[in-house]
């Protein structure tokens, strides 16, 4: 075989099995009938709900057949789960088919004849949806919204936690986390059973997302608009999923005037250089109104450096550069299984970015504290990350009021502003032996032409297998479990990165995107503007 039919091969390969992602559809079957609810696999076959003809389905997964079906026990079927022998149902009409009459009830059934084996009174009102996890029975409930454990002997409610969003409608459980479908969102949710944390977020495969089941390391749902059971992949070889693409052109503008009365006598700007990553792709090349001196820091980051000198009272002076550049929503699909440990962090890694400087003051017993409380023995990167985002959320409230206080400070405070939620997530990142720095962006504010002066902040750790993975503890500072994981595995097609640094640099110093220094005779007033004009390209 030459190499060209070889190449071409492994290109069929590659597309056929390689490069998949958490979502990714794999196949496709039709519905037995128009109303689907739960769903549910038996080892072999699966089992589908329908709430029009109240009926139960068994569906042969390989060539979606229905190989019989049985009555269902209720009047409202919704969630399915199979306990290795029998059937559970859930119902939220249990008792009679009056509309708004919601009385939860859960029915085990006898697969081969229908019979009801067993009545328990749901632990909610209206459960939608039913999982098994080798003991105890899982359901979500879209009124309570909430996600809960209880027992099959008589109902007890082991656990509860609050439901990922508002509108819950398939619950599953693979073995070791719990997956739950929201129609609404059009997501479908892999949940950590211990704690409630949303830990992976991925597109549903339909507009309105139901039954869900796990299977043979797949999940299957099944959508009540398109009709459709999809069978997904749970893992693959992307660690990440690129969408909803942009082309959009930035015009960042930087302008010094003299107010007077005396002389500037020298004005050095410094404009942080975006490069490409995940979520953007430059276009051309960078152009400006003068020629730049480029620079290079300790971090690696490049600046444009515009240096003017004897600035007089009345006079100013402007820099600008102009980016064409793609964007995508990024997210990325982490497992905490797959992290690794902080020995397996590289050695460059930890000796550049587990520094100590005067921002992060990571030996003040405030922090080592602090660090002590949260993270505790916890000892996988995945986790240790995500103990000390949920901290700085329950404990911090956002207040920018153009202080950039250090981490021991904003701890003792309760409050910062974007960057003293990055300075003191980086700061109690690296007390616990997590590699962390932070980025700088200016973001495209709602309309397609857009002003930004306002700029954000955010910092990434290292994650083994992963790499540098972006956490947002100031957008995590959200209410509901889903909008609290969001932001994790994150980027925004609605960004441009400009800056990346672990602090303290010999061109920006602390700031981002852009930063300036100068000398002037005594009293010189000097007005500084700095803004980002952002356009949507059309192709």
């Amino acid at each position: 075989m030459n190499k060209k039919n070889l190449l071409f091969i492994l290109l069929i390969l590659i597309s056929v099995y390689g490069f998949c992602y958490t979502g990714e559809v794999v196949k496709k079957i039709s519905c037995p009938a128009k109303h689907s609810t739960g769903l549910t696999f038996d080892g072999k076959n699966l089992w589908m709900a329908d709430r029009e003809t109240d009926k139960i389905y068994c569906i042969d997964p390989a060539t979606g057949n229905v190989l019989r079906h049985i009555e269902s026990p209720a009047y409202w079927p919704m969630g399915l789960a199979w306990d290795g022998t029998n059937l559970w149902n859930a119902d939220i009409r249990g008792r009679s088919d009056i509309a708004e009459n919601y009385d939860g009830m859960i029915h085990k059934i006898d697969p081969e004849t229908g019979n009801i084996l067993k009545t328990l009174q749901a632990p909610s009102t209206c459960p939608r949806g039913l999982a098994w996890d080798g003991k105890y029975l899982w359901c979500c409930d879209n009124r309570s919204d909430k996600i809960i454990q209880f027992s099959t002997k008589d109902g007890t409610t082991i656990n509860s936690f609050p439901s990922p969003s508002s509108n819950p409608r398939g619950i599953t459980f693979d073995g070791k986390y719990l997956w739950v479908s929201d129609p609404t969102k059009d997501e479908i949710y892999m949940i950590d059973p211990a704690t409630g944390f949303v830990i992976i977020i991925a597109s549903a495969p339909g507009p309105y997302t139901r039954g869900i089941t796990f299977a043979n390391d797949h999940l299957w749902t099944t959508d009540f608009e398109t009709n459709l059971i999809y069978q997904l992949k749970i893992t693959g070889d992307k660690k990440f999923f690129r969408s909803n693409p942009e082309k959009h052109r930035v015009v960042y503008r930087h302008k010094v005037e003299n107010f007077g009365p005396g002389t500037a006598l020298s004005i050095d700007v410094q404009f942080a250089l975006p490069e490409n990553r995940a979520n953007q792709e430059l276009l051309s090349e960078i152009n400006y109104n003068k020629t730049p001196e480029i620079l290079v820091d300790q971090w690696g980051q490049k600046t444009a450096h515009f240096a003017y000198t004897n600035l007089k009272s009345g006079e100013s002076a402007y820099s600008e550069m102009t980016v064409e550049f793609m964007t995508y929503d990024v997210r990325y699909f982490i497992f905490p299984e797959k992290t690794g440990s902080l020995d397996e962090i590289p050695l460059d890694i930890k000796n550049k970015y587990l520094k100590n400087n005067e921002k992060y003051q990571t030996d003040n017993p405030i922090i080592q504290q602090t660090v002590k409380e949260v993270v505790g023995n916890e000892t996988n990167p995945y986790w240790i990350m995500r103990k000390i985002n949920r901290f700085l959320i329950d404990h911090l409230h956002y207040l920018m009021d153009g202080a950039w206080d250090t981490a021991p400070t904003v701890i003792t405070n309760t409050h910062g502003s974007c960057s003293e939620y990055t300075f003191t997530f980086i700061a109690l990142c690296k007390a616990a032996g997590l590699p962390a720095r932070y980025v700088g962006a200016t973001w495209m504010r709602g309309e397609q032409s857009s002003i930004d002066d306002v700029f954000h902040r955010w910092p990434e750790v290292y994650l083994p297998y992963y790499g540098w993975i972006p956490v947002d503890p100031t957008r995590s500072d959200r209410v509901s479990p889903r909008d609290k994981a969001y932001p994790i595995g994150l980027l925004s097609n609605k960004a441009l990165i400009t800056t990346q640094s672990g602090g303290g640099s010999k061109t920006m110093e602390w700031d981002y995107n852009s930063s300036e220094s100068f000398s002037t005779e005594p009293k010189t007033n000097l007005n500084i503007q700095r803004f980002a004009d952002w356009e949507v390209v059309a192709d």
